[in-house]
């Protein structure tokens, strides 16, 4: 028997773990190359996920309900011509121990999983093992304080605990009984020796070890009056604010400006408006901007980098997030390659990832790999902002509104002033100063403006 692993996929470079949702088929049942074979859902993004090869599915691993980390094994196929298999139900949930979220030199502590995570049984419905299963992580941070996992409030879904949970618990639950060993380091202390015995354990996920490095993420409290209204955050809303305190807290931002005039841009879509149409297309002023951006960022390598330690990564694709409004919430599906496509092309994807974003069917490496972000609150009529730069990338430009302007221009072939009225936009280059520098912004800026009031006709 040739069998191979079904993982769970990566969602996202800062999504370390994903839920199995829904089995879409059994075990003993064949299965085509591409073929969805189950669903899974995470704070971002609900996604099915397809086979790897063609066969027959011969196990099932992670019961439905179930969350596991990135990388975990969820099923076997069997790739042999002709090979069956005797259908059952799906087993139990795999002892705690052979969770790959820890590496091999951590095998003593993660081992002792919480007492309360090994009681589960094929009996319960996947929302119940769901409500007292969590991530090698929330386990260990519970074993180590003695607290069960049962007695903590979860908002992940079906009820399950989560990390910021467990350590909301710590902080203004009950005290917890005193742990079998030492009391573990604060996870906001970035000292030296407290991440090298934090990472044997907690350095399994991108998640994690951001948060060895920089501090787990932790909102101060305030009093509540009388005609206030309280409401839990959502997932989405969670993550971007972890996700927005950690980006802030590494990266130096520095933002520089520059005004760009739109009269180029506006006479090629008011020429080409119409066949556009024809062919079903919409190109609208940000596909122009993700256009230039994508090719100008081929001139300047160090905006599409990021830093890595003591290494500047220079990224050899040029992947574009493009944020989306949710209303409420936020999310960034990214078109990759976007240097390789045209200006219809770009267009298109822009408009695809929206809609779909917004129904929630992006799959998961439809969120992930942005090497520099474009966000664009100026559809808003706000006239410029200043974006956070998303981690793992040096730079995010952010478009303000384009709108009707009196400014003065020169004839080029007199050189003489005029008053004239022109559209006009704000555009605000938010970087990390670690690896950019204000003249190097200066530099990517210019070559932008240039690119955008001479447009290519043939883009």
């Amino acid at each position: 028997m040739a069998r191979i692993e079904v993982p769970m996929p990566q969602m996202g470079e800062s999504i370390a773990e994903g839920t199995v949702s829904k089995w879409l088929k059994q075990v003993g049942e064949a299965v085509q190359r591409d073929e969805p074979i189950l669903e899974i859902s995470t704070d971002k993004v609900d996604a099915e996920i397809p086979a790897p090869s063609s066969g027959t599915l011969v196990e099932i691993v992670v019961p439905e309900g179930d969350t596991v980390e990135v990388g975990t094994v969820v099923a076997y196929i069997d790739t042999e011509a002709g090979a069956t298999a005797t259908p059952s139900a799906p087993p139990p949930a795999p002892p705690e121990v052979e969770s790959p979220a820890a590496p091999a030199s951590a095998a003593a502590p993660v081992a002792a999983a919480a007492p309360v995570a090994a009681a589960s049984t094929g009996d319960e419905s996947a929302e119940e093992r769901l409500r007292t299963r969590s991530t090698p992580v929330v386990r260990k941070i519970a074993e180590e304080h003695g607290i069960d996992i049962t007695h903590v409030p979860g908002t992940g879904h079906a009820g399950r605990v989560t990390k910021q949970d467990i350590l909301s618990y710590i902080e203004s639950g009950p005290p917890a009984a005193p742990p079998a060993t030492s009391p573990a380091a604060p996870a906001s202390a970035p000292a030296a020796a407290s991440a090298a015995s934090a990472g044997s354990a907690a350095l399994g996920t991108p998640s994690e070890f951001w948060k060895v490095f920089y501090g787990a993420v932790e909102h101060p409290e305030f009093p509540v009056r009388a005609a206030d209204r309280v409401e839990p955050m959502d997932k989405i809303r969670r993550l971007t604010a972890e996700h927005m305190v950690v980006a802030k807290r590494v990266a130096p931002h520095v933002h520089s400006f520059i005004e760009i005039d739109f009269t180029s841009i506006d006479r090629i879509r008011n020429a080409n408006k119409a066949r556009w149409k024809e062919q079903g297309a919409r190109v609208s002023y940000t596909a122009f901007v993700a256009w230039a951006v994508s090719r100008v960022l081929r001139e300047f390598p160090g905006i599409n980098s990021t830093v890595s330690g003591n290494n500047v990564v220079y990224r050899g694709n040029v992947n574009l997030g493009m944020a989306v409004d949710l209303d409420p919430g936020l999310i960034v599906p990214v078109i990759h390659d976007a240097d390789d496509l045209g200006l219809v092309g770009i267009g298109r994807k822009i408009i695809d990832l929206a809609e779909r974003a917004r129904d929630r069917k992006l799959s998961p490496g439809e969120i992930q790999g942005a090497t520099f972000s474009i966000t664009n609150p100026g559809v808003l009529g706000t006239l410029v902002g200043l974006p956070v730069i998303p981690k793992g990338t040096a730079a995010i430009l952010g478009t303000g509104a384009i709108e009707k302007r009196v400014v003065v221009v020169s004839d080029p072939n007199t050189g003489e002033d005029a008053i004239a009225i022109r559209k006009r936009s704000l555009f605000s280059l938010g970087y990390d100063h670690r690896v950019v520098d204000g003249a190097d912004a200066a530099r990517f800026l210019a070559r932008l403006k240039d690119v955008l009031e001479d447009f290519p006709e043939d883009a």
